[in-house]
């Protein structure tokens, strides 16, 4: 089984690119710097992936995320080998991302947040965000909750 989920932030603005062809197919590339949990003096604090994204996934990101922006991401590791000018095999890996989530509200992060994207077709109003409805938010009693006006109960997933 090839599965990694990781959090972290955007190191970067996300390059977004699109392929030839009758279908055109969107693919976003960025970078995750990811908090070590364990640190030890004279090592580095992070870790830093390298991920590509496709399709529906690429446009979330290319309209959503930008450097700085906390994210939760599933996906797989690739090989990204490839032979430098000189001849010598450089190794290196790639994550091919699933699905990205919002790891922290908008008010923490000055970001747009508010959910995410699956490759599965949908968007997630879930992760650390909340609210990735389309309709208008409510306004909120400046707490970081939002309230829910009455009446939308049979649209809520649970109850």
């Amino acid at each position: 089984m090839n599965k990694v989920i990781l959090m972290g932030r955007l190191t970067r603005d996300p390059e977004v690119r699109y392929s030839q062809g009758a279908s055109q197919t969107s693919v976003a590339r960025f970078s995750v710097a990811v908090d070590r949990r364990f640190k030890r003096e004279g090592e580095p604090d992070a870790d830093f992936f390298n991920c590509t994204a496709f399709g529906k996934t690429a446009e979330f990101v290319e309209r959503y995320l930008h450097k700085g922006t906390k994210i939760v991401l599933s996906g797989r590791i690739q090989n990204d080998n490839y032979t430098n000018k000189d001849g010598q095999m450089v190794y290196s890996v790639r994550i091919i991302v699933d699905d990205v989530e919002f790891a922290e509200s908008k008010n923490a992060s000055g970001a747009n947040a508010g959910g995410g994207y699956n490759n599965a077709g949908g968007y997630n109003n879930g992760g650390y965000a909340g609210g990735g409805s389309s309709a208008p938010a409510p306004s909120g009693a400046g707490d970081g909750f939002m309230n829910i006006p009455d009446g939308i109960d049979e649209e809520l997933p649970f109850n």
